[in-house]
């Protein structure tokens, strides 16, 4: 029996473990909180920092492979396993996925459209970018942001922006235009070690207060759209030699274009909705992938609407469990706060 590392142990971290299980691999989490949720159902917890030499030292001895939960890996903690064990995905993955503006040059690089941006490192930039956008446009931390933290937005020139720069630390940030888009949508792609590459239907998400609330599948697109999503995940895939399952984000413009908003290389939450309408879900898919076996082909059996439990949310527990055609997935969270995800629940169409 082989064992797959996993660093992180939050909920993603939780679903491959319980992926890998089911097919007979071991799983070791690298995780500095003591019983997280990925550790209560993985056979060991190595309880460290991401980046503590001697953690990472006996995960690549414990371990065949080793892959991750979340983007804001330390790059030089997966490039020192790579000398060791196969990190996958590519340690190369996580550094442009860590910088907005890195990630926005290498999806124009594979010819892939984004919203304008400008990187700013001064007030005396923003100001500058501001102009050039009309007083509009978001602005973002270059790294570490997720869940709609570390962002403001600008709505025109009445905006004041004095002290923006500031008020969000002072630190690398990038201002991007406004896109006029129709909705968002995602593609849950994979890549298995002999190049293979199987894409899941592409969801249509909402979104409210930076956090993902719905994911419906099928999205509201044409099909010529879901294509160019899925040669835009392909031609990813392809340029960083990954290996896993990636998550891209799109906004759909109203005449069917697209136009990319960020790559997260690791399972996604917008793919969720695969364990329920799927034979194989997102979380095997990406266990597959890491461990040289064959890659399912992604088809769905079922349209669905994949919901998150967030915050309170999880009070409406029993409204859940009594709804048919509904699979319930909770995260092993005892505390419920506002903006944490508790679980998730996909009904069935």
């Amino acid at each position: 029996m082989r064992t797959i590392g996993i660093i992180g142990g939050g909920q993603l971290g939780r679903m491959l473990a319980m992926a890998a299980a089911r097919l007979n691999f071991r799983t070791i989490i690298l995780e500095p909180q003591v019983d997280c949720p990925a550790a209560q159902v993985a056979n060991g917890q190595i309880v460290a920092a991401y980046d503590d030499p001697a953690a990472l030292e006996r995960l690549a001895a414990e371990c065949d492979v080793v892959t991750y939960e979340f983007e804001n890996v330390p790059v030089s903690a997966a490039e020192m396993l790579a000398r060791a064990r196969p990190v996958y995905p590519p340690p190369k993955a996580l550094a442009v996925s860590q910088d907005r503006v890195s990630e926005k040059q290498f999806l124009n690089g594979c010819g892939i459209e984004t919203a304008r941006f400008h990187a700013i490192d001064s007030q005396e930039q923003l100001e500058q970018a501001l102009a050039d956008f009309s007083g509009k446009g978001v602005l973002k931390t270059r790294r570490l942001g997720y869940d709609g933290k570390g962002q403001r937005v600008f709505k025109g020139a009445s905006d004041n922006a004095t002290g923006a720069y500031a008020a969000l630390g002072g630190v690398p940030l990038v201002l991007e235009s406004f896109v006029a888009f129709e909705r968002e949508i995602s593609i849950i792609a994979a890549r298995g070690t002999d190049g293979t590459i199987a894409c899941y239907d592409p969801a249509e998400n909402i979104h409210r207060q930076g956090i993902l609330h719905t994911s419906t599948v099928p999205a509201s697109i044409n099909e010529a759209t879901a294509e160019a999503a899925r040669l835009a995940a392909t031609a990813i895939l392809t340029a960083l030699g990954y290996v896993g399952v990636i998550g891209v984000e799109f906004f759909a413009l109203a005449d069917g274009t697209l136009i990319a908003n960020e790559i997260a290389p690791r399972v996604h939450n917008s793919g969720h909705w695969t364990e329920a309408a799927c034979v194989v879900s997102q979380f095997e898919q990406h266990i597959r992938a890491v461990a040289g076996l064959p890659l399912s082909d992604g088809a769905r059996h079922s349209d669905c609407v994949m919901q998150n439990l967030i915050g309170d949310d999880i009070d409406d527990l029993p409204v859940w469990l009594a709804k048919p055609n509904t699979l319930v997935h909770l995260y092993g969270k005892t505390e419920a706060r506002p903006g944490r995800k508790m679980g998730h629940v996909t009904w069935l169409a």
